[in-house]
């Protein structure tokens, strides 16, 4: 019957591994893996030694075993340590696992001599063989092994006591029951005569506790969430070339050097984990106890609570906001855990962007002067702001030596397809909505003011790096049009236009960026702009390259439908293909 039942738990053990790996978990957790790696080989001990004919084969066994109480347990109490927030410098570390593997060398090297074992004695019984060992001198080593590990745990406990408002009282409360009851099952075991351990089922129900709380438990670490939201947009090469933790540690110290702050909160909306930088934006979190709300009548709750709010119901992802003398900007996400897992919570990006600011504050004291210079000339303040994204839309063109005209001909072409997307009644769309979307064209590809000139204008194709700071035009597009917007449009505009920005590169199939957003979590209004961007590059004749034949645009655009561009965007572009292909026979002959 023992056998039989370790058998199970043996195999339990395996395919809690075997899930464990199919989850594809990205950041590797030293702690975690090595015990649930460790725990089936002790498991494979334990079912052996139910089955021995011999002496020598069950100190064998027993020297296995001794894992558990050497290796196994000073990863358990490390592990704690993390859990209450206490660092342990290297040093300390590497002393600690080299007394607990000394220790197992011990009774490795003494396993014959008696000296450990003194005595071995095997008693058939029909449940399997029950094994007797008598210590030896040199158990003494293993009691006080024990006694200082228990002297750390209650040090453990005493820190805690200290520092409860820092972590997690129900992860530390779990694991700090699983190592009391696990180790005081094993010196009760080695009081008290029993004919089989108990302790292999308790390594199997820790195993699995430990698979089906690894999501929550780090959850509570902001490293590990920010690892694993960044690890897909990584460039395949970078991936390999660097371990998980180590991308962790690396995105950590990218936070600390742009000073950008990160916050975690669960979907209840209590708040779970976040970085020294937003300590410091925000003091009340330094105080704030981790798995609760947080506390009233401070600008943090303020802040985080409300934009949740408004992304639970209308999606709105972006805010700026002011601090002072701070100037920030705050980009809500959803966050798994591992790229399989479901959604566990809300992941809040904060961007102190207070020079900046200062410079646009500037900029728009003197477009206020411009406007006073012009009001003769104009009531329309609509049209002044469309002449300064324009002018500096076309200081983008001016740098860029292979788009000339792109900002008008997507304009003209966006133009087109709303007039089409309005006749046949399509995507819902208002006539207010539709105007927003032409005024936004001309914005989408403001972020580029921020690229280099030797990537920009590089005339051969980009290296895996270069093409990673390209992309981030998208990013900056979208901050660029919130700071020149926010407070001077109205709303439904600034929303519509930081979208187009900041989507237009996205794909319906998921393999766009910055995101990566899939289908309609893509805002509509960058969808049609990734058909005018895409299009006007296909189709446009320049000094570099002929106008592609008009079938063939037709046909890579139509290809798209369903993978890069939204399905129902399909009978528009038919719709309007002739006025489109018109359009640029005309464009294409000035050139």
């Amino acid at each position: 019957m023992a056998t039989t039942a370790y058998g199970i738990c043996m195999v339990i053990s395996v395919l809690v591994i075997l899930w464990m790996v199919s989850k594809g978990y990205e950041t590797i957790d030293v702690y975690y893996w090595t015990m649930i790696c460790i725990i089936p080989v002790v498991i494979l001990a334990y079912w052996l030694k139910t089955q021995v004919t011999s002496p020598e084969a069950a100190m064998i066994t027993f020297c296995f075993i001794y894992f558990d109480s050497t290796v196994l347990l000073m990863v358990v109490i490390f592990l704690m340590l993390r859990v209450i927030r206490v660092e342990v410098p290297l040093a300390v570390k590497l002393a600690a696992y080299s007394i607990a593997f000394v220790h197992l060398f011990i009774v490795w090297v003494s396993a014959y001599s008696g000296q450990y074992f003194s005595s071995i004695r095997l008693i058939d019984s029909p449940d399997g063989t029950i094994t007797k060992m008598t210590g030896g001198p040199l158990r003494i080593f293993h009691y006080i092994y024990l006694a200082v590990a228990l002297s750390v745990i209650l040090g453990i406990v005493a820190a805690a006591f200290l520092r409860r408002r820092s972590f997690s009282r129900r992860s530390y409360y779990s694991y700090l029951g699983i190592l009391v009851i696990g180790l005081g099952t094993y010196i009760i075991e080695g009081v008290v005569d029993v004919r089989y351990s108990l302790l292999p089922y308790f390594y199997t129900f820790g195993e699995v506790f430990i698979s089906f709380s690894y999501d929550r438990i780090h959850s509570h670490d902001i490293a590990c969430i920010v690892s694993a939201r960044h690890w897909d947009k990584r460039p395949a090469k970078s991936r390999k070339e660097k371990g998980a933790r180590n991308l962790a540690a690396e995105l950590e110290r990218a936070g600390a050097e742009s000073r950008r702050g990160y916050v975690a909160f669960d979907l209840k909306h209590r708040f779970l984990s976040c970085n020294q930088a937003a300590r410091e934006y925000f003091p009340a979190l330094t105080g704030q106890r981790v798995d609760e709300l947080l506390s009233e009548n401070n600008d943090a709750r303020r802040i985080f609570y409300s934009m949740i709010d408004a992304y639970e119901k209308r999606g709105d992802r972006t805010h700026k906001y002011r601090l002072t003398p701070h100037t920030f900007t705050c980009e809500i996400s959803p966050f798994s855990i591992s790229p399989k897992g479901q959604t566990i919570g809300y992941f809040f990006e904060i961007r102190d962007i207070t020079a900046e600011q200062g410079i646009l504050d500037e900029m728009r004291i003197s477009k206020a002067g411009l406007k006073e210079a012009v009001a003769a000339k104009t009531a329309d303040i609509r049209g002044i702001q469309d002449k300064i994204v324009g002018g500096m839309a076309n200081m983008i063109e001016n740098r860029d030596n292979s788009t000339g005209g792109h900002v008008k001909r997507t304009s003209d072409i966006i133009r087109i397809l709303i007039d089409e997307i309005i006749r046949q009644k399509a995507l819902s769309i208002s006539e207010e909505f539709a105007g927003d979307i032409i005024r936004a064209a001309p914005m989408h590809d403001l972020g580029k003011l921020t690229i280099e000139n030797a990537i920009l204008n590089k005339p051969a194709k980009l290296t895996d790096e270069e093409y990673e700071v390209m992309k981030t035009h998208a990013v900056k597009s979208g901050e660029m049009v919130m700071i020149l917007l926010d407070g001077v449009e109205e709303g439904h505009f600034v929303h519509v236009a930081y979208h187009v920005a900041r989507y237009h590169h996205e794909r319906w199939d998921g393999r766009g960026y910055p995101e990566g957003l899939v289908g309609s979590m893509i805002p509509v209004e960058a969808r049609i702009m990734a058909v005018a961007d895409v299009y006007d590059t296909l189709a446009c004749k320049r000094s570099y390259k002929e106008a592609m034949d008009p079938n063939l645009v037709a046909k890579i655009i139509m290809e798209g439908m369903g993978t890069q561009f939204d399905p129902a965007m399909r009978p528009i572009f038919i719709g309007c293909r002739e006025k489109l292909e018109a359009y640029y026979r005309k464009e294409n002959s000035k050139v």
